[in-house]
């Protein structure tokens, strides 16, 4: 928690870069993924060029990694170990208990903090650099590009449910849970009775991916369109392999093949991102 506030001062630079060399130092030994070594061995020159970026684009930049970094630290918070939260759940780390969300805005304004704000982000970067951007307007862009950055958060909620309750996290709203005479301490050895609660949230994320649909559609420029759709391209046929996995999608790795991945990028690039070509990409996907 500590390091994520001393991260996000010096995004925000309020902090000098030597204090966040030192702060990231105690983590890189701790470190087993080599990838993550260096990605932690590249935040001073990821701060430095952020400090040489355009004044507008530094400023959204900052707005959406304080956004974000409030989100993980509001992660933090919510499933605290030590903690022990009034509705009565005890600490994550209790292997017999599970904590868990109290309510679906709970959920909702986590997807938003990491995620959402990033729709919101790309789509602010896109007006200010690319001539002529969208065909839709920009609060319709903004809001649209809201609702899909929510929406591939979720599938990823949905995705790692299992893993996420075995770590004793639950992102399921405990209200919901409560009207099914069900908790999250529960789910793991009783999967199907979490199913109303689990194709419900399937819904709204294949709602929020139509409408990522509907923003790649609004985007002229080809590149940029297609770049832009492949994440709910792959959303979409993530959605899928869950409801074929059902109930067993808790103790399963659902994931799309990189051959599909590759397909759809071939598709993508030989059609020029054609509008038809996207819509017949994701129609496919769900099958």
């Amino acid at each position: 928690m500590e390091a994520l506030r001393m991260l996000s001062k010096g995004i925000q630079g309020k902090v000098s870069l030597e204090v966040i060399v030192s702060q990231v130092a105690s983590f890189v030994p701790l470190q087993e993924n080599t990838a993550q070594e260096m990605l932690l061995d590249s935040l001073p020159a990821c701060l430095q060029w952020l400090e040489r970026t355009k004044r507008a684009d530094r400023d959204d930049i900052r707005a959406v990694l304080e956004k974000i970094t409030n989100g993980q630290m509001l992660d933090l918070h919510r499933f605290d170990p030590p903690a022990v939260r009034q509705d009565g759940f005890a600490a994550a780390n209790n292997p017999t208990q599970v904590c868990a969300l109290q309510t679906a805005a709970e959920l909702d304004e986590y997807t938003y903090l990491v995620a959402g704000c990033v729709g919101e982000f790309w789509t602010q970067l896109c007006f200010r650099h690319l001539q002529s951007f969208a065909s839709s307007t920009q609060d319709e862009m903004l809001a649209q590009g809201r609702r899909y950055g929510m929406g591939l958060q979720l599938i990823n909620v949905l995705r790692d449910a299992g893993n996420d309750l075995r770590a004793g996290r639950c992102y399921f709203p405990e209200d919901e849970l409560g009207a099914e005479d069900l908790t999250a301490a529960q789910i793991l050895t009783e999967p199907d009775r979490l199913q109303p609660i689990y194709q419900k949230w399937m819904g709204k994320a294949q709602d929020d991916l139509e409408c990522g649909i509907r923003y790649a559609h609004g985007i002229r420029n080809r590149r940029v369109r297609a770049a832009t759709v492949l994440p709910a391209l792959i959303g979409g046929r993530t959605l899928a392999l869950l409801r074929q996995a059902g109930a067993g999608a808790l103790h399963s790795t659902v994931k799309v093949s990189r051959r599909e991945v590759r397909a759809m990028i071939t598709s993508l690039a030989v059609t020029l991102a054609s509008h038809a070509k996207i819509d017949a990409i994701f129609e496919r996907s769900k099958l």
